[in-house]
């Protein structure tokens, strides 16, 4: 049967790599997003606010998906404002397609805020959970839009009969601008700025984060995943955590990251060094570093978002994900933690996104 996937989201980490496996396999794919994407020759782009039901029902007026990959979310103020704003794009966007009676199967990326807790309590000391952190874990007692945004997809497969799965990613390292969680190429710009500067390349996290176990999620394999997900007819229904199958501590790979652009590697110091802080005043530096070099992107914070790589490297305890659930389903993909930021930075290199 034809296969025709709808990519909510796709100018951001997960959705245009999800969007470029899909098209390796043969989909037809179509993008949704308010800016169409510069570099997926092959997908169909839909323009259209999914806060606006009206007009998203007349964007989506032609479109018949049988599967829909959901990677957006819109970070508010409040974790209240949050789970307002972020159910009512999934709820939006699944009434819109409701009437056609399309679609087979829908697909929504969360993460380890499931676990960890919302913004607003994020790893705090009365909500810290057992790791390896496993799909089987209770949902914790507080407010969080990843709850919310499941419960929508619940409601509507129930409504709408098709099936659903949901994926949990760890940090997601890949290539995107504008991305409000971006802790790869936030570590390349400011590796850059300490390269510029002479400053030493300090890691700005916890002890807990410095000499814990951890791992990251690559955006290829949040994308292999998703397709296999939908492909996989076990695999129905179900929520999976999805990492790279390795584990690493900070203390290992940050003088590896710090090689990579020739720049001194200073470890955890006694104290969080919030990059926040380190970075408040670069702006006008990194428009300096992007005219001289010829860069694509002047504005740092449209590359950098140190806020989130501080929460990921401020934990105060380590995190690792367990991957069992689609292991024992046959999802047996790897990547090497070291080479996901090394590919990444050879990427930005080219795109001219770092000199």
């Amino acid at each position: 049967m034809k296969r025709i996937a709808l990519v909510a989201g796709i100018t951001g980490i997960g959705g245009s790599q999800v969007a470029r496996e899909l098209l390796g396999h043969g989909w037809d794919v179509m993008g949704l997003s308010r800016r169409a994407p510069l570099d997926l020759p092959g997908v169909r782009h839909i323009s259209a606010d999914l806060l606006d039901p009206s007009a998203l029902k007349a964007a989506l007026a032609d479109v018949a998906p049988t599967h829909l990959f959901i990677t957006t979310w819109m970070r508010q103020e409040t974790e209240a404002e949050n789970i307002r704003v972020n159910a009512a794009l999934v709820r939006n966007l699944l009434d819109a397609l409701s009437s056609k009676k399309s679609l087979r199967h829908v697909a929504l990326v969360t993460g380890l805020k499931h676990y960890l807790g919302p913004f607003e309590a994020y790893a705090s000391s009365g909500t810290l959970p057992d790791t390896p952190l496993r799909e089987s874990q209770p949902r914790l007692p507080l407010d969080n839009f990843y709850y919310a945004q499941e419960d929508e997809v619940y409601a509507a497969a129930e409504r709408d009969r098709f099936t659903w799965s949901v994926h949990r990613p760890h940090s997601i390292i890949g290539l995107a601008v504008g991305n409000a969680m971006n802790m790869g190429t936030t570590l390349a710009v400011y590796a850059t700025l300490c390269k510029e500067t002479g400053r030493p390349f300090q890691f700005p996290g916890s002890e807990a984060q410095w000499k814990g176990l951890t791992d990251v999620t690559d955006a290829r394999m949040l994308a292999r995943q998703l397709v296999w997900a939908a492909d996989t007819d076990a695999a129905k229904n179900e929520a999976f955590n999805i990492v790279n199958g390795d584990v690493f501590r900070w203390s290992w790979l940050w003088p590896k990251l710090a090689g990579w652009f020739g720049v001194e590697a200073a470890g955890y110091s006694g104290r969080i060094q919030a990059l926040e802080v380190a970075m408040a005043q670069d702006a006008p530096l990194w428009r300096q570093i992007a005219t001289r070099h010829g860069l694509a992107e002047p504005e740092l914070d449209r590359l950098a978002s140190p806020w989130h790589t501080d929460l990921d490297l401020g934990r105060p305890l380590e995190v690792m994900t367990d991957m069992a659930n689609s292991r024992r389903l046959g999802f047996s993909a790897y990547q090497a933690t070291d080479m996901s930021f090394f590919d990444l930075f050879g990427r930005l290199r080219a795109e001219r996104l770092i000199p």
